[in-house]
């Protein structure tokens, strides 16, 4: 089950890596091709588009190394009796909503529908990815009042 997500995650971020490829090509482009040319003292789009390049070209990588974990990515199941760790499936509620949550050990905010509500990536940097370490079915956070229904 776990695999499975992994795998469309990793689909998005394929699509994502596609994505952002396309646009640092085309700011390289603006940035060197002829409509880049400065029409005045102040015309500074060329060199926007070449900050802009850089900046999509490092997101690139990034996205680029997330995609790699991905792809060799196995997740062990947890029991339903199990503390919160990374590679777990959090079942939440939270004001009658259901949420599930995945921690991953990067990619955090990748969110789409998954069984009964929502499923989002949390990566270590996260709060809540930190908040929900440890925790056990039926606790409560304190902050929000989200409760723990399954670990998986």
């Amino acid at each position: 089950m776990k695999q499975e997500l992994v795998q469309r995650i990793a689909a998005r971020l394929k699509q994502q890596l596609l994505t952002m490829t396309e646009a640092a090509k085309a700011s390289n482009a603006a940035s060197t091709g002829d409509e880049g040319k400065a029409e005045g003292k102040y015309d500074t789009r060329a060199l926007e588009a070449s900050y802009l390049a850089g900046a999509q070209a490092e997101q690139s990588k990034t996205i680029a190394r997330s995609l790699h974990v991905f792809e060799n990515l196995e997740l062990e199941e947890f029991s339903s009796d199990a503390e919160i760790g990374p590679g777990a499936l959090v079942e939440t509620e939270l004001d009658g909503e259901i949420s599930y949550y995945l921690l991953t050990p990067c990619a955090g905010g990748i969110s789409f529908e998954y069984e009964l509500g929502e499923l989002t990536t949390l990566s270590p940097e996260a709060p809540l990815y930190q908040k929900l370490l440890g925790c056990e079915t039926g606790d409560i956070l304190e902050d929000s009042g989200m409760m723990i229904l399954e670990i998986r």
